[in-house]
């Protein structure tokens, strides 16, 4: 069991005994809603999982070094962040994805670009941010946004971390 499954027994448990302390239905409304949002994200947990385990069984770890590798300089950190933008869904979907993306040989650099990408520029957040925001909020966020990965990438290599 790792640390983060420990931890996040302890703050299920803890929210448990305060949910049962209240004496005031809290502690079944908890489980419900939990049961709740489970069965409506178990098909994308499922989905991910599905695609983690052929991206592992299927990606080259040669392409991934080559492309994605600590050595890929400017292109490897480019590539993440195009690929960070267009990862779809939660982080519950794409941090597995990116974890097999890093084990399979992807440089430290490229996956803090990546990852960077992904929770700064995703494409989806553009069709609720353009309504609410307007065009010149969001064409500043991204030209501001989009140098912020690669910076971030670019730091992480230069640190050699």
């Amino acid at each position: 069991m790792t640390t983060a499954v420990i931890v996040l027994w302890l703050i299920a448990l803890g929210l448990s005994f305060f949910a049962w302390k209240k004496r005031d239905g809290s502690l079944i409304a908890g489980i419900e809603k939990g049961w709740k949002t489970l069965k409506k994200n178990m098909v994308i947990l499922l989905i991910a999982f599905l695609i983690v385990g052929y991206v592992e069984v299927l990606s080259p770890q040669n392409l991934i070094e080559q492309y994605l590798g600590p050595e890929s300089g400017w292109k490897g950190l480019l590539l993440a962040e195009v690929i960070g933008m267009l990862m779809p869904g939660g982080p519950y979907a794409v941090f597995p994805i990116v974890g097999v993306i890093y084990a399979g040989g992807a440089g430290l650099g490229p996956m803090v670009t990546l990852i960077s990408s992904y929770s700064l520029l995703a494409l989806l957040t553009i069709t609720f941010e353009l309504p609410f925001m307007g065009w010149r909020f969001s064409a500043v966020r991204w030209g501001i946004a989009t140098l912020v990965p690669l910076l971030a990438g670019s730091i992480a290599v230069i640190l050699k971390l």
